[in-house]
């Protein structure tokens, strides 16, 4: 027994609870390499936007500590602004990947009850 609800309907994708699309194949969304490839572009953005700020305070004339220190506190909000769309991506694979992996709890629980049998029909 879980404690946790179900996410609102506008986190769900196209799919059905057990994660799969009408077809049986896995859905797209929330799979493992595109959650990575989505932390993994806005987190590259991120520390582009920090090299390029450290780049021009260092080219005049600042220290490079200095100029790294002053581009992380000016790239977080600047991030904020510039990067909302690789953000909101990055959130609905979250928010996909979370789905997928509670569907599948949910349907390994059911089946381990003996509620549902092991190809995903109902007992009966």
């Amino acid at each position: 027994m879980s404690s946790h609800e179900p996410g609102p309907p506008s986190a769900l994708t196209s799919s059905d609870a057990t994660g799969d699309t009408a077809a049986g194949a896995p859905s797209a969304a929330g799979t493992p390499g595109r959650l990575a490839l989505a932390v993994v572009l806005y987190v590259g953005v991120r520390l582009l936007v920090i090299a390029v700020i450290a780049g021009v305070l260092t080219a005049v004339g600042l220290p490079l500590l200095l100029g790294l220190l002053i581009a992380i506190v000016v790239a977080l909000p600047l991030s904020l602004v510039l990067f909302r769309g690789l953000r909101a991506r990055l959130n609905a694979e979250v928010e996909a990947a979370t789905a997928s992996r509670r569907a599948r709890r949910e349907r390994l629980r059911a089946e381990l009850r003996g509620d549902v049998e092991a190809d995903g029909g109902p007992r009966g």
